[in-house]
């Protein structure tokens, strides 16, 4: 059985590395899994077989991101089953060369090695603009106008 910490670090090292389809099984059956700074506010994750789907579904655009945690620092808390984890997914986008930064911090409930609950704060902003999708959450925050970047610039002159 893994401690939470080696359940956390084997989750976002198998985000960079893979294999995708095993990161699933790093949770409880019934979870619970919230992205709470999301912008679009999607719905929790509530079981291993939505989180398979999470982990699994392609892209919306064409990139890869080779990727690694960085400055990671795991903090036991007085709940044996809880940890707050503080890192960052840093790299480059492959197609472009672009460097790339997502600051992160994880509060996860593991009980016996599966994670049954995380609070997961991402970085939303840099991460949709790793992938290229910084346009499309614009749009999707703002229906109503132009929200391309190149719109955004012009607006502001």
């Amino acid at each position: 059985m893994s401690s939470p910490r080696e359940t956390f670090l084997r989750l976002v090292n198998g985000v960079c590395d893979g294999p995708y389809e095993d990161l699933a099984d790093l949770y409880a059956e019934q979870t619970h899994v919230t992205h709470p700074f999301h912008p679009l506010n999607p719905p929790a994750l509530l079981s291993r077989s939505e989180l398979h789907e999470h982990f699994t579904a392609s892209p919306p655009v064409a990139r890869t991101l080779d990727r690694k945690p960085v400055d990671v620092m795991i903090h036991e808390t007085a709940d044996p089953e809880v940890i707050v984890a503080e890192f960052a997914y840093q790299g480059r986008v492959i197609e472009t060369g672009e460097a790339f930064t997502v600051p992160c911090v994880f509060v996860m409930r593991i009980r016996d090695g599966l994670i049954i609950e995380s609070r997961d704060y991402i970085d939303h902003v840099s991460s949709s603009r790793a992938w290229g999708q910084l346009d499309s959450l614009l749009a999707a925050l703002c229906p109503q106008e132009s929200t391309t970047i190149e719109g955004a610039a012009q607006r502001e002159r």
